[in-house]
């Protein structure tokens, strides 16, 4: 008797004496179980609910389908879970893990799904300053920005005695003829500059600019209000201000030294710099080519610009020989002497500043921070701050869900790969919502113990 035949079924190669078939029948299932964490840690944050704040929504409710709380949360939690593109939204707007977290099982009208698709999230990325006929939601600016050093305030039960916020910009390369597009000779591509500012892990901010432009501009007034909006909160806080030789200018120095902010900028080298630390080189060349190996020494000293610079500052020369040339490199601080030596103030302290890298990677790769695409610089500052809450929202379930768990060190993309795509089968019944996720998920135990933390940390 011949085999019934389903045409539906795929029919693979057999194992063990048994036929291997698959077919789409499953039901209800999502790739994106571990979304649940993101939306615990939302919840604990209010991060949508806060955000959703800074936007005014002229919409008329009678035709309104989606929140403004609904849309953002959606774009944020999508961009964690690796959905850099508003087109992946129309399919994500079916998910049923996502529906959950939108609180929205099922969408008011018939021939809408629980979420919103890629046009209404793309009307809200081209928001405008204020409501239009065309555009009726509206980013306060200013007000986005002011939440992300709320959050990293709120992440503290006090006020620390000593913060560190690093400076530095990066390239985003731009692939079509969006607006404030330039050529950078450094970078060697058109591309905008963007300005970060971190706090150790925290983000603090990020300014979408031209890349025509010095390195520094705009840093000034970005330090500015932001040293204001930390000191207004915790105002005997002590602040070091830490960047690269991009950022050694004379007018951020001179309101650090005014304002009481510390600072360690590099100092591009110049021939009266090296000429301070050539009986330094010269021991540190003895001494590599002795031992076989990389030497340094330091020095110490006051130094100035010939017109530039305002007045005498600490200078701190390294005269490093290494692979047979010399490798000079210079810092300038406000830091005293007696309060740190020469080689801790370059190993322990600039050096450090190198871990901002990683977060900038985190950023533009794991969080899709570079997509700038949209046509207007308006637009794409809108899709780099989603990016920037994205990554607030993942390193808010890092430092409060897998704080004790092997991910407490974790990169976003690891994260994301190992707790938040995974497939888990969702029954909606009258009373709840059950998700069975994969039994052979090998990353339960640290799941759970998210689970619990975030569990403790909402109540």
């Amino acid at each position: 008797m011949p085999t019934e035949c389903n045409p539906a079924q795929l029919a693979f190669p057999p194992v063990d004496g048994r036929a291997v078939v698959a077919s789409f029948d499953g039901g209800r299932i999502t790739s994106e179980a571990g979304a649940l964490l993101l939306g615990a840690t939302d919840k604990v944050l209010s991060l949508s609910h806060r955000l959703a704040g800074c936007f005014t929504d002229s919409r008329n409710p009678v035709f309104t389908e989606h929140a403004v709380q609904t849309l953002v949360m959606q774009r944020i939690v999508g961009i964690a879970l690796g959905h850099e593109d508003l087109n992946d939204h129309d399919d994500l707007r079916h998910d049923p893990v996502m529906a959950v977290l939108a609180n929205k099982l099922a969408a008011s009208r018939a021939d809408c799904a629980p979420l919103a698709g890629k046009s209404t999230l793309n009307r809200l990325e081209l928001s405008k300053a204020e409501p239009t006929r065309y555009s009726k939601i509206a980013a306060d600016t200013q007000a986005i920005e002011r939440l992300f050093v709320d959050l990293f305030l709120d992440a503290h039960a006090k006020a620390p005695s000593q913060i560190t916020l690093d400076l530095d910009a990066t390239d985003d390369p731009l692939h079509g003829h969006q607006e404030g597009r330039f050529f950078h000779g450094y970078y060697d591509c058109y591309c905008y500059l963007p300005l970060y500012v971190f706090c150790g892990r925290h983000l603090l901010a990020a300014k979408l600019r031209r890349s025509n432009i010095d390195a520094a501009a705009g840093a000034l007034a970005e330090i500015a209000w932001i040293v204001g909006q930390i000191r207004a909160r915790w105002p005997r806080v002590r602040i070091l201000l830490r960047g690269d030789s991009g950022f050694c200018r004379e007018a951020l120095m001179a309101y650090c030294e005014a304002n009481r902010v510390d600072y360690v900028f590099g100092l591009a080298r110049n021939e009266r710099l090296a000429a301070e630390i050539v009986a330094e080189m010269a021991a540190a060349r003895d001494e590599a080519e002795r031992r076989g190996k990389p030497a340094r020494r330091f020095k110490d000293f006051r130094w100035s610009t010939l017109d530039s610079w305002s007045r005498m500052r600490r200078v701190v020369g390294k005269a490093e020989w290494t692979r047979g040339e010399a490798n000079p490199r210079f810092v300038v601080t406000s830091l005293t002497p007696a309060e740190i030596d020469a080689r801790r103030l370059y190993e322990g302290i600039y050096c450090a500043r190198g871990e901002m890298e990683n977060r900038l990677k985190e950023c533009q790769l794991d969080l899709f921070a570079d997509r700038t695409s949209a046509a207007t610089m308006a637009a794409n500052q809108l899709r780099l701050w989603f990016s920037g809450f994205a990554y607030v929202l993942m390193c808010g379930l890092r430092r409060i869900g897998l704080a004790h768990t092997q991910f407490a060190q974790a990169t976003c993309g690891t994260i994301r790969l190992k707790l938040l795509k995974i497939g888990a089968l969702v029954r909606i019944s009258v009373r709840r919502v059950t998700v069975a996720m994969a039994s052979a998920c090998p990353c339960q135990h640290e799941f759970a113990l998210a689970h619990a933390f975030l569990r403790r940390a909402g109540a």
